[in-house]
């Protein structure tokens, strides 16, 4: 059995899918990140850096192994369950660098939009300026990659597992504000196309059922709980 930590953000939606792909039984165990669990005792031994998602496999042949970071945990679950990563040479290496172009841009430019738009106040027209063209970009290296390839790393695989959630929260939220955030948007007809033979797929399909069982602490959140999960205020970071 693995125990799956998560709350409703895109990066644990990437663990249900793939569980869901895999078959690997798993109990999904909430955290209410905007009450400020992630910083409890207990998950910190988990996660040294207080973020969702964790796994912990209790099935691993060394005993209970807890694994953190969302492309980490990809990576693992791929090569315990050899699937949906190739075992060597450049297919391999293929969906590797279509992964890490999903944790080091997709993700972090989505995350600082997200944060300017809804969570930083007024005043913030730059980052917002910022965050909006670097997502503009991004979506045309995906939709310029998605011309030449069925999916990202050639075969369906880790890659796009990581990339859907994001493209779905940004279609369903943004695209009304952004047009070109709608991965149907006429921008991105090989986006639209990779997108809707990923969520045609059955085990994203109940990786999603599964990951809308999470429910969002957001809308309880008073003042505090914004500035703890920001790290802002009295919660700001002091170093010794």
């Amino acid at each position: 059995m693995i125990d799956l930590y998560g709350s409703p953000t895109p990066n644990v939606m990437k663990i249900t899918i793939m569980l869901e792909e895999v078959g690997l039984p798993y109990d999904l165990k909430p955290v209410n990140v905007w009450k400020g669990e992630q910083f409890r005792d207990a998950f910190v031994r988990l996660n040294p850096n207080s973020k969702v998602p964790v796994i912990v496999d209790h099935d691993n042949p060394e005993g209970p192994f807890a694994v953190f970071e969302s492309g980490a945990i990809l990576v693992y679950l791929a090569e315990k369950a050899a699937k949906f990563l190739p075992a060597s040479g450049n297919a391999r290496s293929n969906v590797f660098q279509w992964l890490m172009f999903q944790v080091a841009s997709i993700g972090p430019m989505s995350g600082q939009f997200n944060h300017f738009d809804r969570f930083a106040g007024e005043g913030h027209d730059y980052a917002k300026s910022r965050y909006t063209t670097e997502l503009k970009r991004l979506h045309g290296v995906l939709d310029r990659r998605l011309a030449e390839a069925e999916f990202l790393g050639g075969d369906y695989s880790i890659a796009d597992m990581a990339v859907y959630p994001w493209i779905m929260v940004q279609s369903k939220r943004l695209k009304d504000a952004i047009p070109f955030m709608d991965a149907h948007s006429a921008l991105h007809p090989n986006l639209a196309r990779w997108f809707d033979a990923c969520a045609a797929r059955p085990g994203v399909e109940r990786g999603s059922q599964s990951f809308g069982t999470l429910k969002s602490g957001l809308p309880n959140a008073d003042a505090d709980d914004f500035d703890r999960i920001f790290g802002r205020g009295k919660y700001a970071y002091q170093p010794g």
